[in-house]
């Protein structure tokens, strides 16, 4: 398979995975993690899943600068400069950009590819194919192309995309309309409506597109990307300056995700409805659903267990440890280092943001 030099793939790595917490903790969020048990963290997977078909060279992290270290010593074939630490949280359009505009330095007839770190994908081979495709069709029109997958469940976790009219590409449509995290029972609607898609979070574009469109959506900032393209530097200083332009006005870039940027502010988008297995490993409920395999199935992670008259509960527990579970129907059981929770399954969300905040004021931030 020939692997093309102008392609790039930005790896976004720098959320917290409060919503995994206890087992993702600020110190080592979900994608520094062996969740499963497979001997590779999710950054690891996805590292690996791009590199079979984008030069390790060409792929760049994005991360936070208290990650920095950890995505170095889990990847240590990347080179200490496609490794971009932000300085500050400023959601993932700003990284984007950041990344955009090294690529654009580099090669100014790139396409690129945008993926989380934290998914879990089915089919590689599918995953592949589509990606290649989803490539070359934006290395030919300026526009920004998302990835969808058909909706398996009515799963409201996820945002749901509606296709509209089709392109001249097979596969590929105009984005019609976009609803993020609906109710169950309008996830169901959207489901059965064969009209909507499972958004994935993974976007393509050319880099001379990619630029225009972060640039329009966050034209109102401060203190423009634009401006580290004006520098008239040499390649041996440019990483010094790019680095303290960046340190100095990060901080001011807007707080907005590439969902909102592309999906909910362009109306020049296009999703690809993809073939290659896809789920978001981002939440409790959500790996529950994934790995569920029947009405009364327990799932287990890479854990020591013993259930008894139990259903429906998702349970992770440290090596070592053994649990021994009797009586429990709907429940998460997830303990890591020195925390332990267990909590009602459907209203996860709610509560691992309640219990987040006062572990913090009552225990302090070690436990968070």
């Amino acid at each position: 398979m020939e692997i093309m030099s102008n392609n790039y793939c930005i790896i976004l790595a720098g959320g917290r995975g409060q919503r995994l917490w206890p087992s993702s903790r600020r110190s080592c969020p979900k994608q520094f993690v062996d969740f499963f048990g497979t001997g590779q963290t999710q950054l690891q997977s996805t590292f690996e899943r791009i590199s079979k078909f984008i030069p390790q060279d060409n792929i760049y992290i994005c991360t936070n600068k208290d990650y920095a270290q950890l995505v170095h010593e889990q990847l240590p074939c990347v080179r200490l400069d496609r490794i971009l630490a932000e300085p500050v949280r400023r959601n993932t359009a700003p990284a984007v950009a950041w990344a955009g505009v090294r690529i654009y330095r580099e090669c100014k007839t790139a396409n690129v590819l945008i993926v989380p770190s934290d998914q879990f994908i089915i089919n590689e081979e599918a995953f592949r194919d589509d990606v290649l495709n989803g490539l070359r069709f934006v290395g030919e029109t300026d526009i920004i192309l998302t990835m969808g997958v058909r909706p398996s469940r009515p799963e409201p976790g996820y945002g749901y995309i509606q296709i509209g009219e089709p392109s001249l590409f097979e596969d590929i449509y105009k984005v019609q309309s976009f609803t993020e995290k609906p109710e169950r029972e309008f996830a169901k609607l959207f489901m059965e409506s064969g009209e909507f898609l499972w958004n994935t979070g993974i976007f393509l574009s050319n880099i001379n597109h990619l630029r225009d469109f972060l640039f329009d959506v966050m034209r109102d900032m401060p203190y423009r990307l634009a401006s580290l393209m004006a520098m008239r530097v040499s390649d041996s200083e440019y990483e010094a300056a790019e680095r303290q332009f960046v340190d100095q006005h990060y901080p001011a870039y807007p707080n907005l995700s590439m969902d909102k940027a592309a999906l909910e502010m362009s109306d020049n988008v296009y999703v690809q409805t993809c073939h290659f297995g896809w789920a978001d490993l981002g939440t409790w409920h959500g790996i529950y659903e994934f790995r569920q395999t029947g009405d009364d199935d327990n799932v287990v992670i890479d854990s020591e267990v013993m259930m008894e008259n139990c259903r429906g509960n998702i349970v992770k527990l440290p090596k070592g440890h053994v649990g021994i579970i009797n009586g429990l129907d709907g429940y998460i059981v997830a303990e890591q280092d020195d925390l332990l929770l267990i909590c009602k399954k459907s209203d996860s969300s709610s509560l691992i943001r309640k219990y987040l905040s006062e572990v913090r004021i009552r225990y302090g931030e070690k436990y968070v």
